[in-house]
């Protein structure tokens, strides 16, 4: 195990092909924002400046780039032609992998039987648009976390159960260096939207990573949750250190999920978001609870002793049940201190906030291809390449167009390139 472990937060890299074609059935926001105009450099610009604010704070920030779009190899499997259902070419140009959350599970070495950092690739298969996402996610992986001694980095459950990563999975500890405990949420198949989660992945997960039964926890997320457009639990809940915020009606049995956990972890501070202070609709509409609860260093951003800050989007800071709730939040003098907007629209307007855009590994920064942590001469470098090649906007009917293939092929070239990470072209 390594000696200075921290939590780093690796955001995706929105990438050229940013799109609204409303393909992730469940989301409704990308549903409703389906047909629209996208802004790749402004998302992709929104989503550096989440990072420097992060950095601000004094938090360690990590980066994956956007996977080669448009997929040609998966649509030649699908045998697509003009004139196929447009569906399948969108899924070809999908930018979802911005949305680090899914990437993959991660339990820190403090957590596992052999004492390193496990990663687990989530294999997205409940929508073919993220389906075709892990290998080259899985390969980007194992790049930057390629030391064996720090890191076991594994393919994805078989495709027979659906995983979708961290975005269902959170981790409770006295500290990111200290072991914890680790609760995997799934949900159960049946009801208006899909389940994506399935509890047999988030086993095989566990047992892959070598977690303790004792410390590891198995649970359902509301029916009603899922189908009120909450489609992966980070929708509802969130996480960090002995802190767990959570919604109302997050999960299928609340008191029992909550007493397992004060069971694992007696330390643990559950904060419940009642229905009559923010309703589950407005909780999923604002994305409150997508956001990055995150630990302060001691005495930054004015929280003496360090304290947390929650990272919420725009949306959420400007709901005014989310902000009468957040003032009573701050007033009582718990564990988060302050309340951080950012603006994130444009990931937003296809259903991702925060806390979509980053995967939380915790782990000596010094065990990490650096060429993944970011710094501000770096931040400079991604915003000059995003300025100069990304497209400024893009229509879903522009989808398959040559030119614009050839311009988001490039622009993508061009990131690499700046990088230094021409191996992933």
């Amino acid at each position: 195990m390594s000696g200075r472990l921290v939590e780093i937060n690796f955001d995706g890299i929105v990438g050229p092909s940013h799109n609204y074609a409303g393909l992730s059935l469940g989301n409704l926001a990308a549903t409703a924002h389906a047909g629209e105009p996208s802004h790749p450099r402004a998302a992709a610009l929104q989503g550096l400046a989440k990072m420097r604010a992060a950095m601000a704070l004094g938090l360690a920030q990590g980066i994956f780039v956007p996977p080669p779009r448009p997929n040609d190899a998966w649509l030649a499997a699908l045998a697509w032609r003009e004139g196929a259902d447009r569906a399948l070419l969108a899924g070809a140009w999908s930018a979802s992998a911005m949305w680090t959350a899914n990437a993959a599970t991660v339990s820190p070495a403090p957590d596992t039987a052999d004492g390193r950092c496990h990663l687990t690739v989530a294999n997205l298969v409940t929508m073919p648009h993220r389906a075709h996402e892990w290998p080259d996610t899985l390969r980007q992986l194992r790049c930057a976390f390629a030391g064996h001694r720090h890191f076991a980095v594994h393919g994805p459950v078989p495709p027979c159960f659906g995983d979708e990563g961290a975005a269902n999975h959170m981790r409770l500890a006295p500290g990111h260096g200290e072991p914890g405990v680790e609760v995997f949420v799934y949900g159960r198949p049946g009801g208006r939207f899909p389940a994506r989660q399935h509890e047999q992945a988030s086993r095989a997960v566990a047992r892959h990573h070598g977690l303790d039964p004792a410390r590891t926890l198995f649970i359902e997320q509301a029916p009603e949750a899922i189908a009120a457009g909450a489609f992966h639990n980070d929708v509802v809940a969130v996480a960090n250190g002995r802190v767990l915020l959570a919604h109302e009606r997050a999960f299928a049995d609340p008191d029992r999920a909550c007493a397992m956990i004060r069971a694992a972890l007696p330390e643990a501070e559950i904060i419940i978001v009642p229905d009559s202070a923010v309703s589950l609709a407005e909780a999923i509409r604002s994305y409150l609870f997508n956001a990055q609860l995150v630990s302060l260093p001691d005495g930054v951003g004015g929280a003496p002793g360090g304290g947390m800050a929650l990272v919420v989007p725009r949306e959420a800071h400007e709901s005014a049940p989310v902000r009468r709730w957040a003032e009573g939040l701050i007033a009582g003098n718990g564990p988060i201190r302050r309340v951080v907007p950012v603006d994130v629209g444009e990931s937003m307007a296809n259903g991702g906030g925060p806390a979509c855009l980053r995967l939380r590994v915790v782990a000596d920064p010094a065990t990490v291809d650096p060429r993944f942590l970011l710094d501000e001469g770096k931040a400079e470098r991604i915003e000059q390449v995003v300025a100069r090649h990304w497209p400024e906007q893009i229509d879903p009917a522009d989808l398959g167009r040559a030119a614009l293939a050839d311009a988001v092929r490039a622009a993508r070239a061009a990131l690499l390139e700046a990088l230094g990470l021409e191996e992933l072209a």
